[in-house]
């Protein structure tokens, strides 16, 4: 029997749990793009989905709220990069138009929620 606990400040944050959700979503891509031999597009889509993530995660254990606010502004860069990814793929028919449209639409809030949240850290 697994039991998951929660003991990080992060695994409570919606932006962490929507990034891991994301995340999950590229690396299906990135398997299927690694089947198909595009090892580079498939590193490249793996490494941006886990630095959003990832980010959120170590900043939530930075000393000061500014601190964190450095790393989430990290996090949402990744989203941009992804959407960048996304439309790439979609031009190079790795993906369809509406994978695309979902993975933007998804890039596009956790921006924002990103975003949001860091203007509450620095109120």
């Amino acid at each position: 029997m697994v039991v998951n606990m929660k003991q990080f400040r992060f695994q409570d944050l919606e932006i962490w749990k929507d990034a891991i959700e994301i995340a999950n979503t590229l690396f299906n891509i990135a398997d299927d793009l690694e089947k198909k031999k595009f090892f580079r597009f498939s590193e490249q889509l793996r490494g941006a989905a886990m630095s959003i993530s990832n980010n959120i995660a170590e900043g939530s254990g930075a000393s000061s709220d500014k601190q964190f606010v450095r790393y989430l502004d990290i996090a949402r860069q990744s989203t941009y990069e992804l959407a960048n990814i996304a439309i790439l793929l979609s031009k190079r028919n790795l993906i369809s138009i509406e994978e695309q449209n979902d993975i933007l639409k998804k890039l596009d809030i956790e921006s924002r929620k990103i975003t949001n949240f860091q203007k509450s850290l620095l109120r």
